[in-house]
């Protein structure tokens, strides 16, 4: 039998490495079928979902076995894998993004451990955006975004530690109720306006009418005993769906720091009836957290009756946050 590349048999190296070719096809398969992982008390569907796209790093790891191994039928196993991540996500890498638009919306979490609000400030004003959501909004920090972003945006609201600046007027300002408060005794408090994490806004633009929604739903943790603790952040997004749902005008618009990716499956009565920005035209993933590396993104533009036509992440600020932004057309 003629030796191939001094490595052994024609059928040795279809031999070898069946078990890396055996883990190749279950990495495929177990991306391709992830929607069956269960969403139980510790929420590991919703943990995968979130971090699904890094599971494609197991294929370079793969495919170094299989070239140490020599192994034909590792490598061609790895095909699996391969084919099921790029049809999730090659349409991202490709990139969606399209001249002209009408409107440009940005979002951003400034932190409230940012040392340099002033620059923050400054970071976004030159964005360029007519609208701007800001989220997390010290008591302190306040201040500083009023006064510098008071010439390029004289319109503007603040509703606890969420904000809206808009270079086109405002109306119709309230506070939105995300259900942060929860348990036997919430619906006897007394709301704080202090406390409030969300708002809801009518922007009059010259095509007419856009409601544009703040929000900074709860944070989530991972837990090596409890799971992925979501339960605060997903009565958050049940909130603002049926919010959305109230909605009589047609054009909508969500801002913010929803502390979760749009492919996690607990967002699905909120996507079901908005789009994402950056899934519509977006290049890339637009990971935005942690600012210093980051692996997921937790801040979205979501719209409905509006068609999105560029999206972005913007330069880092002082937050642990980067801010994204979008062009959309009507």
């Amino acid at each position: 039998m003629p030796r191939v590349g001094g490595g052994g048999s024609w059928p040795g190296v279809w031999r070898r490495g069946l078990v890396l070719a055996a883990l190749a096809v279950l990495l495929g398969l177990f991306m391709l079928l992830h929607s069956f992982v269960p969403n139980g008390s510790m929420r590991l569907g919703s943990l995968v979902d979130t971090f699904l796209p890094w599971f494609g790093l197991g294929v370079p790891v793969l495919a170094v076995g299989a070239l140490v191994r020599r192994s034909a039928s590792a490598a061609v196993a790895l095909l699996v894998p391969v084919l099921v991540w790029v049809n999730f996500f090659g349409g991202p890498l490709v990139g969606k993004s399209h001249s002209g638009g009408d409107l440009t919306l940005a979002s951003h979490n400034v932190g409230a451990a940012n040392r340099d609000p002033v620059g923050t400030a400054r970071e976004l004003a030159a964005s360029g955006a007519d609208v701007l959501a800001l989220e997390e909004l010290g008591s302190q920090a306040t201040g500083v975004y009023e006064r510098e972003l008071a010439k390029a945006y004289p319109h503007h609201t603040v509703q606890g530690t969420a904000g809206l600046w808009s270079k086109l007027p405002l109306s119709d300002v309230r506070p939105i109720d995300i259900k942060m408060d929860y348990g036997p005794l919430a619906g006897a408090k007394q709301p704080r306006l202090d406390e409030n994490r969300s708002l809801r806004a009518t922007v009059a633009t010259d095509k007419g009418p856009l409601v544009v929604f703040v929000a900074h739903l709860a944070s989530v943790r991972v837990n090596p005993r409890a799971g992925f603790g979501t339960a605060q952040r997903d009565r958050g997004v049940e909130a603002l769906g049926q919010a959305v749902a109230a909605e009589r005008n047609e054009r909508v618009v969500l801002l913010g720091d929803l502390n979760g990716s749009v492919g996690d499956r607990a967002f699905d009565d909120l996507t079901s009836r908005m789009r994402s920005a950056q899934d519509a035209a977006g290049d890339g993933f637009g990971f935005t957290w942690p600012a210093s590396f980051p692996v997921v993104r937790i801040d979205q533009i979501l719209v409905r009756g509006l068609e999105p036509r560029s999206s972005w992440v913007l330069p880092r600020t002082g937050s642990d946050h980067r801010p994204v932004a979008a062009r959309v057309s009507w």
